[in-house]
């Protein structure tokens, strides 16, 4: 069964370094720390706290930073906006005045119709087209900075998984890898063909101004700092990554064309 690692939050607050953060890694950064920079194993000794074994098998691009009713125009429109938020993006927004809550998929709609939220974020154009969303809210804002890529997860019992021979090991890893990367393809492939279709719907794409990504930067270090404060292996898988971003930093920032 696959599973977002986010949704073990309510255990550990770390288990959410391992899935997706704001203003975290892409597509290609993100499976380089997780399989060769010491993301995976980090992961899999937390999980052993609770008898899981874990497996990293699917990756997603970036998703959209949100579905607003009305045009922001300055960060000071966000104070007192009510809207559905995921993870420790949540935990950002409340810090620019935003009062969040996190509905199921299917509850998402009906809110923002009746006004009982003002916004929603939820994942990427193809997976919003097929909610709706276009109906009712016709500013939709990117990129989506809390959530440049995201993986998910297999989850096996852990005694189930070690009884496992080699080879069986090996066929469900392998599986896995190529789970991540057709996942990660079509993900990519699936947004072109949404977002030409919102466009006719009447959606207006968004893409917030540098000063919206400062303030939104600006209070996800404050929350990451506070996170480090609360859990010893979120500061631990944090402190890999950040490390792992600063020496890689010689390469993205060459290697790539911006």
């Amino acid at each position: 069964m696959h599973w977002r690692v986010e949704s073990a939050t309510g255990k550990d607050i770390a288990f959410a370094v391992f899935s997706t953060v704001p203003f975290g890694p892409d597509g290609g950064e993100y499976p380089a720390w997780m399989k060769y920079g010491g993301g995976e194993k980090l992961m899999q000794a937390l999980y052993a706290k609770y008898g899981i074994h874990s497996i990293l098998c699917n990756l997603i691009a970036p998703e959209a930073s949100g579905w607003f009713r009305k045009e922001i125009v300055n960060v000071e429109d966000l104070k007192g906006l009510k809207m559905r938020f995921f993870g420790l993006g949540a935990n950002v927004m409340e810090k620019l005045g935003v009062a969040t809550q996190l509905l199921q998929a299917g509850e998402i709609f009906q809110a923002l119709q009746l006004g009982t939220i003002d916004a929603t974020e939820f994942s990427m154009p193809a997976m919003d087209l097929s909610l709706g969303f276009y109906q009712v809210a016709k500013f939709y804002y990117f990129p989506g900075w809390h959530q440049q890529s995201t993986f998910g997860d297999m989850i096996w019992n852990k005694a189930k998984w070690d009884s496992l021979s080699e080879t069986q090991k090996f066929q469900v890893t392998t599986a896995c890898d190529a789970a991540v990367l057709n996942g990660f393809a079509l993900s990519e492939y699936a947004q072109m063909g949404a977002l030409k279709e919102l466009q006719s719907k009447g959606v207006q794409l968004k893409t917030w101004d540098k000063k919206f990504i400062d303030a939104y930067h600006k209070a996800w270090e404050e929350v990451a700092d506070e996170q480090t404060k609360k859990s010893a292996e979120f500061k631990k898988a944090w402190d890999s990554l950040r490390q792992f971003r600063a020496e890689y930093s010689i390469w993205r920032e060459r290697g790539y064309l911006r």
